[in-house]
């Protein structure tokens, strides 16, 4: 019998285990609490801004399930603030303003998926496998980017050594040592 991401979620790329689930509501916490261990996740409880910071750096969740309507502080504010701390770590906004300028909010303050009370549990479920996954593959292509960043570096048949920008890649430059034309490879 094969395993693969669908059957067994540890063989997925993104792996979540440990979900920080914010929300000033008891009954929808212990709710969500209740739901998500039973699909065998640790699930830590914050009913506001201050504790949701206070979880997060004392054990840097895997996943972020956050109420917009919070007291004190918004859950925008408090996702501006966590992801300050940690971009790569997904949040998901669970909350009953259904209007697009708070999506729109949302998003500018990094959150990664919003859903709106009431919500179905398996869509829950489905839209944290799939947001952490997103996230996943976000930071790993943005790690593929940097390294694309990096100068080219080649050499003039005269021993003149160059270090220019990867948007040079396949110009022609003229060698300062000799005068010669000098090719950028277009890969290293």
């Amino acid at each position: 019998m094969s395993i693969d991401a669908d059957t067994d979620p540890r063989r997925a790329p993104a792996i979540v285990h440990h979900i920080l689930v914010v929300d000033d509501e008891a009954d929808t916490a212990l709710f969500l609490k209740s739901l998500l261990e039973k699909q065998g996740y640790n699930v830590t409880l914050a009913k506001d801004g201050g504790q949701a910071h206070s979880m997060f750096v004392m054990k840097k969740p895997d996943f972020v399930i956050l109420d917009m309507m919070l007291p004190g502080e918004t859950g925008f504010e408090v996702c501006e603030r966590l992801k300050t701390l940690e971009r790569n770590v997904p949040i998901l906004a669970l909350t009953a303003i259904d209007m697009d300028d708070a999506r729109n909010l949302a998003r500018r303050v990094g959150v990664d998926n919003y859903m709106t009370k009431p919500f179905d549990p398996d869509e829950l479920l489905m839209q944290i496998k799939q947001t952490a996954e997103v996230v996943w593959l976000k930071s790993h292509a943005s790690t593929e980017e940097s390294v694309d960043d990096k100068p080219v570096r080649f050499a003039c048949r005269c021993g003149k050594r160059f270090k220019v920008a990867q948007q040079h890649r396949g110009k022609t430059l003229t060698c300062p040592n000799c005068g010669e034309p000098v090719l950028v490879p277009r890969h290293n």
